[in-house]
């Protein structure tokens, strides 16, 4: 347990309980009136020991030490039950307080850091803080429990017998002194295995939430071998925790078998120096019966509810910039394995101290031509799930080598998963995707991701510098390059106001229409045969988004655009019209004679935005009604 940790853990615990010091003292109150079986047991048991062995003459007395026993008894459970009552009164506070400091810390944070807001805040005010309340009652209960029952259980051996209580407390101090020893250790590796656990449970959530932009950037080696990683992690943390867990049961054999196995061995000398056999048999209950549940009480509540509450009033009061790290990364902030940069970068670029080239023309392409790939779709039908409508029905599709389609429609009409198809992330449910007369499914991942390049409006941007994610999907990229690629998608100012190609990226701190821009560079760069756009540019502006689109035109290789202005459709060599009926292709003049659908939309286009940015996005949130559908 770090020592920050542990002092924000103490500050919590006595803060709540100087808070209701009044609760806190009848607490204490009513948990010794709790406490007192544990004092009268070992007694009771050498009293009615003694009587009974006596004979018939004392059975009366032998009878009326176990009424004292049964009397304890009774007097404790009406200690427990308002001791109860007094625990509630000094926890219940506790939990609205945390969930105050969390409200604050994420409202503050937000206001300093917007693109840092803690997404976790919801958890930390429900599950987290009512996990710290759970501890915090178990701890107090733990703690008061186990010292209040030694205690009265030594002092009910010192009043029996003071050989017997130094044989006890020499053994049970040793045992305390190791467990004073061993809590630290112990802590750290229960702490470690519920970060690991947490760890691996973020890990694979992530990676199953961007499971689309992971397999469309080729990422799905890197990602595995993290979740791998943590899985590995919390392999070791469990193993080291059930190591730590039987040096935790050698306290208990130090604390409670040791003492007995001496008082049995000192027995006959005890008797021969008058102690009487009640007395032996009464310490061996105060023992056995009451220290050996108290110190296991104690190992195990310490151990437990103390640790779970350490670590997460560490996550809870932390901001997001500051929680502990933990051994796997989301996919989104996680550096890939190995994506070396440019081969010869001057030190002045990766420094950061000139912009990227600026000289060629935006979209003018210097490096040598991808192998261009046709795609054709034949009958495909795809639905999501055996029962449902299908998206796409009866799809047949040519799309020659070095096209550029433009693909419209209605929101929900089927346009991503389209471009879902194409790039093999989705299997048709029937009929065949090819490119190059070979089905798209049929690719390994390797030559999918290597000819096929899909950006999706939520762009993919990692923990890195800028140059490791240019280069992500062409390692071999040189500088001359990528400074080309900035200056087509118009991304070379952004390059330099980050510092330059050996500048770190923090995604959190780069806007959505910055992230889209650093994806359509890796993408330029990346030489495939068939890039697909889909909504790739929803979060730029129209002069933005054009030199984009007209870099991507002008490069070789096929080029597929999910629109979402009517300008992409105007420069489209070929426009897709879905309708959810039926597929219409042809350029613009044609569709405007023969499509309602595309009119129609181009009308609503025209409508509803200015010319210079004629938009019906997504992205813009708009909602205009298209043949029944709402966009």
């Amino acid at each position: 347990m770090a020592a920050s940790t542990a002092h924000v853990m103490r500050r919590v615990v006595l803060g709540a309980l100087r808070e209701h010091w009044r609760d806190t003292v009848w607490l204490a109150v009513w948990s010794a009136v709790e406490a007192l079986p544990a004092l009268v047991f070992g007694l009771a048991v050498a009293g009615a020991v003694d009587a009974f062995r006596s004979g018939m003459a004392e059975v009366a007395t032998g009878l009326s030490w176990l009424g004292v026993l049964l009397a304890a008894a009774a007097a404790g459970a009406a200690g427990s039950w308002l001791a109860y009552l007094r625990l509630a009164a000094v926890v219940e506070p506790l939990r609205d307080s945390l969930v105050r400091q969390a409200v604050r810390a994420a409202l503050a944070e937000s206001v300093a850091v917007p693109q840092a807001v803690d997404d976790g805040v919801v958890s930390k005010i429900t599950h987290q803080a009512e996990i710290v309340r759970d501890s915090f009652a178990g701890l107090i209960t733990t703690v008061r429990t186990s010292a209040l029952t030694a205690a009265s259980a030594l002092a009910g051996l010192v009043l029996l017998a003071p050989p017997i209580a130094t044989l006890v407390a020499g053994p049970l101090l040793a045992s305390l002194v190791l467990f004073a020893w061993l809590v630290r250790p112990f802590a750290a590796r229960q702490r470690r295995y519920v970060v690991t656990e947490q760890a691996l449970a973020a890990a694979a959530g992530a990676a199953a939430r961007n499971l689309r932009d992971v397999t469309a950037c080729g990422a799905q080696g890197q990602v595995g071998a993290g979740i791998v990683a943590a899985v590995r992690a919390q392999e070791r943390a469990g193993r080291a925790l059930a190591r730590m867990t039987a040096c935790r049961s050698l306290v208990l054999a130090v604390g409670t078998w040791l003492p007995v196995l001496l008082i049995l061995a000192s027995a006959p000398w005890l008797m021969r120096h008058g102690i009487q056999a009640g007395q032996v048999f009464g310490a061996l209950a105060y023992v056995v019966g009451v220290l050996q549940a108290s110190l296991n009480t104690l190992v195990r509540g310490v151990g437990g509810a103390g640790v779970r509450m350490a670590v997460t009033i560490e996550r809870l009061l932390a901001p997001t910039g500051t929680q502990p790290p933990t051994t796997a990364q989301t996919p989104m902030t996680t550096k890939p394995a190995s994506t070396p940069g440019p081969a010869a970068q001057p030190a002045s670029t990766a420094a950061g101290a000139a912009p990227p080239g600026t000289a060629p023309p935006p979209g003018a392409w210097h490096g040598p031509p991808p192998a261009a790939g046709a795609l054709r779709l034949c009958g495909v039908t795809f639905a999501y799930g055996p029962h449902a409508q299908p998206v796409i029905a009866d799809l047949d599709l040519a799309i020659p080598a070095g096209d550029h389609l433009a693909v419209v429609g209605p929101s929900g009409i089927g346009k991503s998963t389209l471009a879902g198809l194409v790039a093999g992330l989705l299997r048709p449910s029937r009929g065949q995707v090819l490119l190059g007369g070979t089905e798209v499914g049929r690719l390994s991942p390797a030559d999918r991701s290597r000819l096929i390049v899909l950006l999706p409006q939520e762009a993919y941007v990692f923990s890195g510098t800028l140059a490791e994610n240019l280069t992500y999907l062409n390692p071999a990229t040189s500088t001359a390059d990528l400074d080309r690629a900035l200056a087509a998608v118009g991304a070379a100012r952004l390059a330099h106001r980050l510092g330059g190609y050996g500048a770190d990226l923090d995604p959190l701190s780069l806007s959505a229409g910055e992230r889209q821009l650093i994806a359509l560079a890796r993408a330029y760069l990346a030489l495939p045969e068939v890039t697909v756009l889909d909504e790739a540019t929803c979060h730029l502006d129209s002069p933005a988004q054009a030199l984009s689109e007209l870099a991507f035109a002008q490069r070789p290789g096929t080029l597929i655009v999910i629109a979402h202005r009517v300008t992409s459709a105007l420069r489209a060599r070929r426009i897709l019209v879905l309708d959810g009926l039926q597929a219409q292709v042809g350029d613009h003049d044609s569709l405007l004679s023969r499509s309602p659908l595309y009119a129609d939309l181009i009308g609503h286009w025209d409508a509803a935005a200015q010319p210079a940015d004629r938009e019906l996005s997504p992205c813009s949130e708009r909602a205009v009604t298209l043949r029944g559908r709402v966009h």
